[in-house]
């Protein structure tokens, strides 16, 4: 009688929409095989030839396709994302290579590519990206989720994020649906850019921080709101917080510009951690 029960109250509050049991383990397959398309690092076999690469080429598209099947019926653009996966490499290239030359604990690009979790992070990010563009629904936050549990980084599909991007350690990183990044942009661990109020009627406005050009974040500072913009070529200190704009060429600490950076580069220290 309490098997019944439990299962007539388990099926009754059911959510419609029952997704085929396939969508995990097919978003996880397609996300391995794009990342080892752009990377023969993250190949799960040798990948280093035409065939191979051409085989990859084909089954990233036979899976885009079941998926967009099983959740977005009308999508029909799996070559358009494809034919993005060039301007991908070049643009996470530039990421691995701002990772290697912000950190001097690094030593080969390879060892960028192969071990950071800040570049695992902003692959994914910039693979879901694409898609979130491209209007595919629930995949961009599904690839992005598991970046998160696999790296604490959790980055929102729908944040824009310039190139030269550097996440270094990386653990407790989080970047809202909202979010400006611009070009040449440093975090460390434990940066929120997040959102000053939330609420559900404030969906579709701006509700994350615009980080301009050039900035370094230091770890767990947290910077909210959706006017709030950090001027150009700044730098925020660790354990920040911060809800109004700064700046350009500004060193800011708890909520304030604390003083001007002359140039770029100023007299100021530039932490290492």
């Amino acid at each position: 009688m309490l098997k019944e029960t439990v299962l007539a109250h388990l099926m009754a509050n059911r959510h419609e929409a029952c997704f085929p049991p396939e969508v995990r383990p097919r978003s996880l397959a397609f996300l391995q095989i794009c990342l080892a398309l752009l990377f023969p690092h993250f190949a799960e076999s040798e990948s280093c030839t035409p065939e191979s690469l051409s085989s990859g080429y084909d089954r990233s598209e036979d899976l885009l396709r079941l998926l967009a099947h099983d959740l977005a019926p009308e999508w029909k653009l799996e070559g358009t994302f494809l034919g993005e996966l060039p301007r991908l490499q070049t643009a996470l290239m530039l990421d691995a290579r701002a990772m290697f030359d912000g950190d001097p604990a690094a030593t080969s690009l390879d060892e960028v590519i192969l071990s950071y979790p800040g570049f695992f992070a902003v692959a994914v990010y910039r693979i879901a990206h694409e898609l979130h563009r491209l209007s595919f629904p629930i995949l961009p936050r599904m690839l992005t989720e598991i970046a998160h549990r696999e790296t604490g980084i959790d980055i929102h599909p729908g944040a824009e994020i310039g190139r030269e991007f550097c996440i270094d350690h990386g653990t407790g990183v989080v970047i809202g649906e909202t979010a400006h990044i611009g070009n040449q942009v440093r975090l460390y661990q434990g940066v929120t850019l997040g959102a000053l109020v939330i609420e559900k009627s404030l969906a579709q406005s701006k509700r994350h921080p615009t980080v301009e050009d050039r900035v370094v974040i230091y770890a767990n500072a947290t910077i909210l709101g959706g006017e709030t913009v950090i001027g150009h070529d700044s730098i925020v200190a660790a354990n920040a917080w911060i809800t109004e704009s700064v700046p350009a060429f500004s060193f800011s600490g708890r909520n304030a510009a604390q003083r001007p950076r002359k140039e770029p580069g100023g007299d100021l220290p530039d932490y290492m951690i």
